[in-house]
């Protein structure tokens, strides 16, 4: 599997499994129209509750990242949801906010909060190259 699911995280587990597929996702690991394992063989793959992985995979339905079809599978959207580009602004605004309340709690200075920007940047568009 390419991501790992952390039991003891205080993220939900459903959410983990969320994350980590939008991750693969957006990395180039899981193509658009790529088959995902189903529900069950999901859950036995990380010794999880078949209930937990059923949610993660009807949330992601909900934001149109997946599709399931009838006797077919699970399988990654074509296309990525088009999101109003004032509301994705504004949901990643959010996060950006959670990541500078952070690092001002961690004394990271705005110019260090840049670099480590920049670095991890350059790190995801090296490993899309991968």
């Amino acid at each position: 599997m390419w991501f790992d699911v952390d039991p003891r995280s205080s993220t939900p587990i459903y959410q983990q499994l969320m994350e980590g597929i939008k991750e693969g996702i957006a990395r180039g690991i899981l193509a658009p129209g790529e088959r995902l394992p189903t529900v069950r063989d999901l859950a036995s793959e990380l010794s999880l509750s078949p209930n937990t992985v059923a949610k993660a995979y009807q949330r992601l339905e909900q934001e149109k990242i997946i599709e399931t079809m009838r006797s077919r599978g699970t399988f990654i959207a074509e296309q990525p949801p088009i999101v109003n580009s004032e509301e994705g602004w504004e949901e990643v605004g959010v996060l950006l906010d959670k990541v500078l309340v952070e690092a001002y709690h961690l004394g990271i200075s705005h110019e260090d909060l840049r670099r480590l920007f920049a670095r991890k940047l350059e790190n995801w568009n090296r490993r899309g190259e991968e």
